[in-house]
């Protein structure tokens, strides 16, 4: 779910930078701000790119379908996709998964919206019904195949999907595949931005979902 770099791994990091970066293409004025403003320097969001640099926001990413998302590899032990009737014990039956979105090689982020299906003057809803009311729309809920992609990029993420919503922090919901945890509860991934660091958990369906619950979906 994210955890903080140990010291053994910040020395590593370091020592990474140093022995992969070309000295001879650094500008040297550019190195002098750096060492004047450290501060200022986006490194800590450098780093939790991923090394990368990307100008702007993306469009549209890449979902790589030939390593298909697997819970117990990525969660633990115990884990897996819902079968069968939302009623049953999630064990046999077909996975519970938008086929649409599991058909997706990318996804144009311009074309992204986070959905709550509250009614008006509703601050909550119960999960199941919420994810009722999502199935009865057009829209293509996204799967956990493309969770784990922007799970490991953070840098696709777009802005507002870091952005608080009523002051809370936003969870975005994956809610094209539904998990089974250990325990045959019913389940749903999500994503979140804290401290600059991304973050992901899970949701049980059995509880109940706030304006700052929304999921991704495709239009």
């Amino acid at each position: 779910m994210g955890k903080p770099i140990s010291t053994g791994q910040s020395h590593s990091v370091v020592q990474a930078l140093s022995n992969n970066i070309d000295w001879s293409r650094v500008d040297s004025e550019a190195a002098q701000w750096v060492i004047e403003h450290a501060g200022e320097a986006e490194i800590t969001a450098f780093i939790n790119n991923r090394a990368r640099i990307i100008v702007g926001e993306p469009t549209i990413i890449q979902i790589n379908r030939a390593k298909p998302f697997d819970p117990a590899t990525f969660i633990g032990e115990g884990w897996s996709f819902w079968r069968g009737p939302a009623d049953g014990d999630g064990l046999t039956g077909e996975i519970e998964q938008d086929a649409r979105s599991l058909a997706l090689t990318e996804v144009d982020i311009t074309k992204t919206s986070l959905k709550t299906c509250l009614s008006e003057g509703k601050k909550w809803i119960e999960g199941e019904e919420f994810l009722r009311r999502l199935r009865a729309t057009e829209n293509i809920l996204l799967d956990a195949g493309v969770f784990q992609t922007f799970w490991e990029n953070p840098y696709l993420h777009p802005q507002k999907w870091k952005e608080k919503t009523n002051g809370n922090l936003t969870r975005v919901f994956f809610t094209g595949s539904v998990l089974r945890d250990p325990n045959g509860s019913r389940c749903i991934l999500y994503l979140y931005w804290l401290g600059g660091r991304l973050y992901w958990s899970y949701g049980w369906l059995g509880n109940e979902w706030r304006s700052d619950n929304p999921v991704a979906v495709l239009a």
